[in-house]
């Protein structure tokens, strides 16, 4: 009798764990259907541009002499060196993970040593089937990605990020006869949604999705561009996916959705420390899967998801000014902040040192009295600024029109440039391989020429405009630019040997000083080629030698600022209205283009003031003559 009522209770237990079985095998399978598909940015050389880091399996730092598990008592308390998943099974609140690096001075060494534990493993995701008690009606399914460095404006190490597609489905075995309702990526602290029809979601096979990770945040998208984030939802900063990418195809582990079966399975997942080393703020490691509010409410964590990221043009007419000085910015300020975290006393001191020098500086020098006429007079530092601003003010049509002409020589570029990237070939060269960075390098280069040539129109025909006015007559924007024409020859003739010249030094780094030393010696070509009778270009080249040499310092750092206060203002309040939320990327790179094209008189205005200040000064120099007899010795 006892038998048989054992028989009785183990054909219960069976049958009670049959459904359990079922459900376990439909998440496998619904698993393997979706896993997505990974197209890293494509690093071509080791420490090289583009992603190093892939997908790993996190059974490969378990057992490695180079982690070690650190306890939260104090900064650096060793627990254990090589700490197994059962050692993280425990929970471990407040603990921390540390790998081999400097996660402020990365350099290659995580790059090396993920390379290094990895081999011979391949790149994994962690699948998690899970419903929320809110939403009976909806079932979603995670896929968790863990790479081991955070290499981007917040570096740090480990980095979670996941996908999730979510059902209308109660169970996994209704999810496996729905399709999809949608899908989220995660990027930074949001995620971005996609209907599962959706034209940006690119799938393989019909139904695995096509994720982008960005190089270095490994923030998730739907396309290789470059985007730009302006919260803490986006991120702060520029997320690269441009390609070319490499593909892979992360093996798949599933979690299970029962807590004890996935504590047996996997027992890290119970795991409650960092799984990095532990920093201040957003330099800190990240907490696991099992500590995000998506790992128990995904359906709530799907509600904010927003529905696309901001992609930064390609290139326009006016260029991507703002966007390109806003993405440089906040890695520059980043990179601020992440001496200041590793050095605060010498960043401190370093800043302190330049704001004090830059007050001197400011102080030492003389703004007033302001004389924009009488163009022919010595003029200090800060005066030459005055005078140039206060000229552009007295005559803002004339020095508006003269700087617009810029805008259809950067359509003329923009234009080149396309035609160059379309068409099938060029003098034979395929697109293909390594003909593309030939392109590159021609695009470039075309546009370099083009937008010197602009440049020194506005500065030329600038020139002839101040010269004019101070004679009392009267010019226009198209008489400026007639009058300039007359210096043409000598003008381009000196701007392409300066240009060449310059090139070829700055291809050496031990030659670089003496082209800049030369590109100030040449600052002052154009005002030289039309306000004096100059017919050659070596003679235009000589003069503005000649008249810079005794006035290196002040001329380049005048020639400098004005340079830095045009190119910096357009892009400057671009990227100030990049954070004002709903401003198109397109009107905002439209808006620094056009300031751009209307500052660009002010450096003209300035080198000009520069040029009148050189050659005053030279011609009222004392003369040195010689004596008619020399003095007897003795």
């Amino acid at each position: 009798m006892l038998r048989g009522l054992a028989s009785a209770a183990l054909v219960a237990v069976g049958a009670l764990s049959l459904p359990a079985v079922v459900h376990a095998q439909a998440e496998e399978e619904l698993a393997q259907r979706y896993a997505p598909v990974v197209r890293l940015v494509e690093q071509k050389e080791e420490c090289g541009p583009g992603e190093p880091y892939e997908p790993i399996d996190i059974d490969a730092i378990f057992g490695q002499d180079t982690v070690s598990l650190r306890g939260p008592w104090t900064e650096n308390d060793l627990v254990k060196l090589a700490p197994t998943a059962a050692d993280l099974g425990k929970g471990l609140f407040e603990y921390n993970l540390d790998f081999p690096g400097d996660a402020l001075n990365p350099g290659c060494d995580y790059e090396r040593w993920a390379r290094r534990i990895t081999q011979g493993k391949q790149p994994a995701v962690y699948a998690h089937v899970t419903t929320e008690p809110a939403y009976p009606d909806r079932l979603a399914l995670q896929y968790w990605i863990f790479y081991p460095f955070n290499d981007w404006n917040n570096n740090h190490e480990g980095d979670w990020e996941m996908v999730q597609l979510v059902f209308a489905a109660a169970s996994p075995d209704e999810a496996l006869g729905e399709q999809p309702l949608e899908i989220g990526y995660s990027q930074h602290e949001g995620a971005e949604k996609a209907a599962w029809g959706d034209d940006k979601l690119e799938r393989v096979d019909g139904t695995h999705p096509v994720v982008y990770p960005a190089a270095g945040s490994h923030a998730n998208f739907y396309d290789d561009a470059l985007y730009i984030g302006r919260s803490a939802d986006e991120g702060v900063g520029c997320d690269d996916t441009t390609g070319p990418s490499r593909q892979l195809r992360p093996v798949v582990h599933t979690i299970p959705s029962d807590p004890a079966a996935a504590r047996n399975a996997f027992p890290w997942i119970a795991y409650e420390g960092r799984w990095g080393e532990r920093r201040r703020a957003f330099l800190n490691g990240p907490t696991g899967p099992n500590l995000k509010s998506q790992w128990t409410e995904p359906i709530t964590w799907s509600v904010d998801w927003r529905d696309r990221s901001v992609a930064i043009p390609a290139g326009g007419a006016l260029g991507t000014g703002a966007t390109d000085f806003f993405c440089d910015a906040v890695a520059s300020g980043s990179n601020v902040v992440l001496k200041l975290e590793e050095n605060p006393g010498w960043v401190i001191a370093a800043l302190a040192a330049f704001v004090v020098l830059l007050i001197a500086a400011v102080r030492r020098t003389t703004w007033r009295p302001t004389t924009p006429l009488a163009v022919a007079r010595r003029r200090s530092w800060g005066q030459t600024l005055t005078a140039a601003g206060r000229m552009y003010a007295s005559r803002p049509l004339l020095f508006l029109g003269i700087g617009l002409v810029t805008i259809p020589i950067a359509l003329a570029v923009t234009l080149l440039q396309a035609l160059l990237f379309s068409a099938t070939t060029i003098a034979g060269i395929s697109p293909d391989a390594q003909s593309g960075g030939f392109r590159v390098g021609l695009a470039v280069a075309i546009g370099t020429v083009l937008t010197l040539l602009g440049l020194a129109l506005v500065q030329a025909a600038t020139s002839r405009a101040v010269a004019e006015i101070d004679g009392g007559r009267e010019i226009g924007v198209v008489s400026s630019y007639r009058l300039s024409l007359d210096s043409i020859r000598p003008l381009l003739g000196g701007l392409a040997v300066a240009v060449a010249v310059v090139t070829l030094l700055s291809l050496s780094i031990f030659l670089i000083p003496i082209a800049v030393w030369l590109v100030v010696r040449w600052a002052l070509i154009v005002p030289v080629a039309e306000l004096e009778d100059r017919h050659s270009w070596n003679s235009v080249l000589r003069r503005s030698g000649s008249l810079v040499r005794h006035q290196w310092f002040k001329v380049g750092t005048l020639v400098v600022a004005a340079a830095a206060l045009a190119i910096v203002a357009g892009p400057l309040l671009g990227a100030l209205l990049l954070f004002i939320p709903g401003t198109p990327v397109a009107l905002v790179n439209l808006i620094a283009g056009l300031i751009y094209a209307v500052a660009m008189p002010f450096v003209g205005l300035t080198t000009t003031y520069v040029y009148y200040d050189t050659l005053v000064r030279e011609r009222l120099a004392p003369a040195a003559e010689a004596p008619a007899r020399l003095p007897a010795e003795v």
